[in-house]
């Protein structure tokens, strides 16, 4: 079970039509290279939070009819799940590649993080690298950069964090199909792990909710 980067293969998975016959692909092409990094990670995000982490690798398993356009691997502090949870994510959609740290819909902390969030978003908004991006909904590939997010964009999303039921919080990095082809194994180990290092404040707001 080996990582050495993405490939153009990786990404054209996605234009493949049909639930079983795009599962096929994401099994056979995209899965094991998720498998490995959920290894690895699993070990340094250990290490980085202190916490026991495990990887969950996306099985896709409530989809009847439509195929998924993306995939990843999570980790969190939970053999069983990660939804509920804080959590990182590796994974990639056709058109990029995402390494975010998450809080999604599914998640009973939604209300008293999006308290915390924004009693700290001085401190956030400063320790962000403008590079970065935010997204508010899981499920879409669009994203925001944070030198674009304006303080009152950050609150509006910790709020509502706090009072609408679906409202998602997630931050990261989005490396684009163009360049992510190019960059070998140890380009994305570094990206990765400056990624996860930067993204560690935003998993540790949870233990002070």
């Amino acid at each position: 079970m080996t990582f050495n980067g993405f490939n153009t293969q990786d990404f054209n998975v996605f234009q493949t039509n049909g639930l079983e016959e795009r599962m096929d692909q994401i099994i056979n092409q995209i899965r094991p290279k998720l498998e490995a990094l959920g290894n690895k990670y699993a070990e340094e995000l250990t290490a980085l939070t202190g916490e026991e982490m495990f990887y969950h690798v996306a099985k896709h398993a409530r989809r009847t009819v439509n195929p998924p356009k993306d995939t990843w691997v999570a980790f969190a502090p939970n053999k069983r799940g990660y939804k509920m949870l804080p959590h990182f994510q590796i994974g990639l959609w056709e058109t990029h590649v995402f390494i975010w740290f998450a809080l999604i819909y599914e998640s009973p902390i939604k209300d008293s993080y999006g308290k915390v969030f924004l009693k700290k978003i001085n401190k956030i908004k400063k320790s962000i690298p403008n590079d970065f991006v935010w997204s508010d909904d899981h499920m879409k590939p669009e994203s925001y950069t944070h030198r674009e997010v304006k303080k009152e964009r950050l609150e509006e999303m910790a709020i509502r964090l706090s009072t609408v039921k679906k409202a998602e919080l997630l931050c990261g990095v989005r490396v684009e199909k163009d360049e992510a082809v190019k960059m070998s194994e140890d380009d994305w180990y570094d990206r990765i792990n400056e990624t996860f290092k930067t993204l560690l404040p935003l998993y540790n707001l949870k233990k002070i909710l």
